[in-house]
């Protein structure tokens, strides 16, 4: 018989990430209901991105993003508030790209466009995991393995939505599901801050800091942010 219970999850993986990021949690998250990875690599727009992920998603579903994911699940949550039954957001922010963000994003797309692309994951790796692990050689072959299935056509289309996007501050109170915010406590990326801002913005969300975690807190510290994500879909 078919569990009328099951709540289907959408994961949305961050900038140059595969399905390779959620790796560690699928297992758990499955045992709530089908889990799906969106494809977030086909459009240069956070609007586009969202109506395709929409197109194929189910009718209602648990949402989650990291980073960039988390860019496009507040942009399904200005489209279709209605089908995200549950709201998780990752190592993300609200604000809109800051003047020096773009900046810097202009020097790796010039990279990519250079044709040097396989350069790009090891100049973000620093930034993107805990000052613990800038020697980690495992996790560094998963952050290129994923660059270089993302590919550098769709790294370009995602960093044109990424400084495209809104500012997303403006819609937080009138998110009205089930909202668990996580964030690394030593992600350099997107820092804590910014995910207290979320949380403080969305009508009684809970945050989550997992210690010893940078940006890529999936893949950095998987025990702890499966057990708070299989406690948000249990609440």
């Amino acid at each position: 018989m078919p569990d009328t219970d099951a709540l289907p999850i959408v994961l949305i993986p961050g900038l140059t990430c595969t399905a390779r990021l959620y790796t560690d949690q699928i297992p758990a998250l499955w045992q709530f209901g089908p889990v799906t990875i969106a494809n977030h690599t086909r459009d240069d727009s956070m609007a586009a991105i969202a109506r395709r992920i929409l197109a194929t998603a189910p009718a209602r579903f648990a949402l989650a993003g990291l980073s960039m994911g988390g860019y496009i699940a507040f942009e399904i949550m200005r489209q279709a508030p209605d089908r995200v039954a549950k709201l998780a957001l990752l190592d993300t922010g609200g604000r809109g790209d800051t003047a020096e963000q773009t900046e810097r994003r202009k020097v790796v797309i010039a990279l990519a466009k250079s044709g040097r692309y396989a350069e790009v994951p090891d100049i973000a790796f620093p930034v993107y995991v805990h000052r613990s692990r800038h020697g980690d050689a495992a996790l560094k072959e998963i952050v290129r393995t994923m660059a270089a299935e993302t590919g550098s056509e769709a790294f370009l289309r995602q960093q044109q939505a990424i400084i495209g996007r809104p500012d997303s501050r403006p819609g937080l109170p009138a998110i009205a599901c089930p909202t668990i915010v996580i964030v690394g406590e030593g992600d350099e990326a997107t820092p804590p801050e910014l995910s207290r801002e979320i949380a403080a913005g969305i009508p009684r969300s809970r945050l989550v800091m997992v210690p010893d975690s940078g940006h890529l807190s999936t893949l950095e510290q998987p025990q702890a942010v499966t057990k708070a994500l299989v406690e948000w879909l249990r609440s």
